[in-house]
């Protein structure tokens, strides 16, 4: 049961069954910061002040800070397995096929329910820029999806405030489409769509930081670093649980290996360059936004401190006295320069997310294919979910059933909530992550580490503490998702892949999935240009 898939076999029938490598630094690294830049920093913000107030700025370097120690793992075990699947590829390679499984199922977690997550943040910016720029009112009760709360261990919902998110749903059915019927976007337009969300927030911190007040940094921790007595998910460090969620896209360079040129050395780039970028514009946008209009969090009725998303949270927001506060805005930087008297530019903002961050519900979907694709190479699912089809060349069946799951979440939840719940499995596989590049470092300490993680014994352990911590500081209910989620797939695991498994049947030394057609391939990462291109072959 405990069987591990050396690391040799993994780089030979990642050969034999092979993706198409094409993306060079540049590539990677504007994949990266399109993947990281999107629905945390032009949404969460809120979420984060809600929890954190001014505080939040902590709360993003401390995300940062995790994240950054457990790139630099990503980064040592990506270029010694230049393969897709990513943490489940490493798990397998190090810690045994249950594990490897587990973490598999974690990322599925991850990758689906922050394609919800990014798809409800879209739907804020979607109708705010309706409502404002063209002057159309939406149903009220198609805005969102109800409002949820915990009772003891059960989650009640609140459907006064929204039934559906409509447009949520069409955001996610809509990429879906665009994925089933095949998309080789071009590092061209994936760079366009980057460049858009950087101008859009290099304009947010040009016009916000002059606005600054420094009476709206006071009280700076309003609801202390781990939240009041009680609470779950609260404080600076709770909203660094939630905040995490604005870094977690540099996992899809790391997916995205298998498809680049000189990973050795490209995928680092990649990884810790997209990161520090980001974290760059992350401190300046959250200092602009707080010092610009403030970031105090509501209050429930009875005075106390509320999550963000909850039934006593959306009562606060109802009333008049909170209309034009951040943390009860669905569009909060677009938000911010309304209230700052540039309404124009913050409608162009608003334009330019709903431009750019279904982008990121690409990437996020396309990066869960990719994880089915890899365990069903490895026999642990069905071939059959990862069949392509026959006219566009796609792994059709699981984008379909991937998009519906998306566009269910994205439907009925909130986006911080949803965010929550994806950083439960990421959080999961990153400190799975830490463990096996420590594991490696003794049982095969001569293989070659083009990119060795410094100090390891140090920077690992800490990776480890910091996602635990992490965790413990989510919601209550994001924390038991993902115990939960992980049982069903023990469950599916015992039930089908430990029998199934191509490495338990002695199939390692072969292709493990023809999957394709004859004479058709694997479509590229969006962002990779197309075999034979200009792109391609500089």
């Amino acid at each position: 049961m405990w069987r591990v898939k050396s690391l040799d076999a993994i780089l030979a029938t990642a050969e034999k069954k092979s993706l198409h490598r094409s993306l060079g630094p540049i590539q990677l690294t504007l994949l990266g910061v399109g993947a990281i830049i999107g629905t945390g920093i032009f949404v969460l913000t809120a979420a984060a002040a809600q929890k954190a107030g001014p505080g939040m700025i902590w709360s993003f370097v401390i995300a940062g800070a995790v994240c950054a120690i457990a790139a630099l793992c990503y980064s040592e075990l990506a270029s010694m397995v230049p393969v897709s699947g990513s943490a489940y590829t490493y798990s397998y390679a190090v810690m045994g096929e249950p594990l490897a499984w587990m973490v598999g199922w974690a990322l599925i977690l991850e990758y689906a329910v922050a394609a919800s997550a990014v798809s409800a943040g879209w739907s804020g910016y979607f109708l705010g820029l309706i409502e404002n720029a063209l002057g159309f009112q939406w149903p009220v009760l198609l805005k969102a999806g109800p409002a949820w709360s915990m009772n003891g261990f059960i989650p009640v919902a609140d459907f006064s405030a929204g039934i559906v998110n409509v447009p949520a749903i069409i955001v996610a059915l809509a990429v879906t489409a665009l994925l089933v019927v095949g998309t080789t976007e071009s590092a061209r337009v994936n760079a366009v769509l980057v460049a858009i969300k950087v101008t859009a927030l290099t304009a947010f911190i040009i016009l916000t930081i002059p606005a600054i007040k420094s009476g709206n940094f006071s009280p700076f921790a309003p609801n202390g670093w781990f939240g009041p007595h009680g609470t779950t998910g609260m404080g600076i460090v709770g909203a660094a649980a939630s905040i995490f969620f604005a870094y977690v896209g540099f996992d899809a360079v790391s997916t995205a290996a298998e498809e680049t040129k000189n990973p050795q050395r490209n995928v680092p780039i990649g990884l810790i360059g997209s990161l520090a970028l980001c974290t760059v514009f992350y401190l300046l946008v959250a200092s602009g936004a707080i010092g610009a209009i403030g970031a105090q969090p509501v209050l429930g009725a009875d005075g106390s401190a509320v999550q963000p998303g909850s039934a006593a949270f959306q009562a606060a927001c109802s009333l008049a006295a909170n209309s034009d506060r951040l943390v009860c805005s669905n569009e909060a930087l677009a938000h911010v320069l309304r209230e700052i008297n540039w309404p124009v530019v913050g409608n162009l903002l608003g334009l330019a997310a709903n431009l750019a961050l279904p982008s990121v519900i690409l990437m996020m979907i396309y990066g869960q294919t990719r994880i089915f694709f890899v365990m069903a190479r490895d026999g642990l699912l069905p071939e059959k979910l990862a069949s392509i089809h026959p006219k566009f060349k796609t792994p059709h069946i699981v984008t379909m059933v991937t998009g519906v799951f998306v566009a269910i979440a994205a439907a009925f939840f909130p986006v911080g909530q949803l965010a929550d719940i994806s950083n439960s499995g990421t959080l999961f596989a990153f400190f799975m992550v830490a463990i096996a590049v420590m594991v490696l470092r003794v049982k095969d300490p001569n293989r070659p580490r083009p990119f060795k993680t410094p100090a390891i014994w140090v920077v690992a352990p800490l990776a480890m503490v910091g996602c635990a911590a992490l965790y413990f500081n989510l919601p209550l209910e994001a924390m038991l998702v993902l115990p939960i989620w992980g049982a069903l797939g023990l469950v599916i695991y015992l039930a089908y892949g430990i029998r199934k498994s191509h490495l338990g049947r002695g199939l390692t030394d072969v292709p493990e999935l023809a999957v394709e057609a004859p004479g058709t391939s694997v479509p590229p990462m969006p962002g990779a240009p197309a075999p034979g291109s200009p792109e391609e072959r500089s």
